[in-house]
């Protein structure tokens, strides 16, 4: 996230308006809900983590160790047991 300088951005009304509410402090203003995009949306990530995951679950239905799945997949084993135990995925 990058700053920008509210003088830049803000027509001068409506900056002596904010300037009522706070003035030299950060606030962050949120992305509207119909430019919001879920995590994942941009790039190819999620997809890759979802293979990954499936891949660990086979490994481990096939019966790979936890401690081995950490040591191939260069996890944690808490985080292989998230991801073999979770019903929800």
């Amino acid at each position: 996230m990058k700053y920008v300088k509210a003088q830049n951005v803000f027509p001068k009304s409506l900056l002596d308006e904010i300037q009522g509410y706070v003035q030299g402090e950060l606030v962050y203003i949120p992305k509207s809900s119909v430019n919001y995009k879920k995590w994942g949306a941009s790039t190819n990530t999620k997809t890759l983590i979802t293979q990954r995951n499936d891949r660990i679950r086979q490994d481990f239905k096939e019966g790979t160790t936890i401690v081995r799945l950490a040591e191939l997949y260069n996890l944690s084993e808490d985080t292989i047991k998230k991801i073999v135990y979770c019903r929800n995925s």
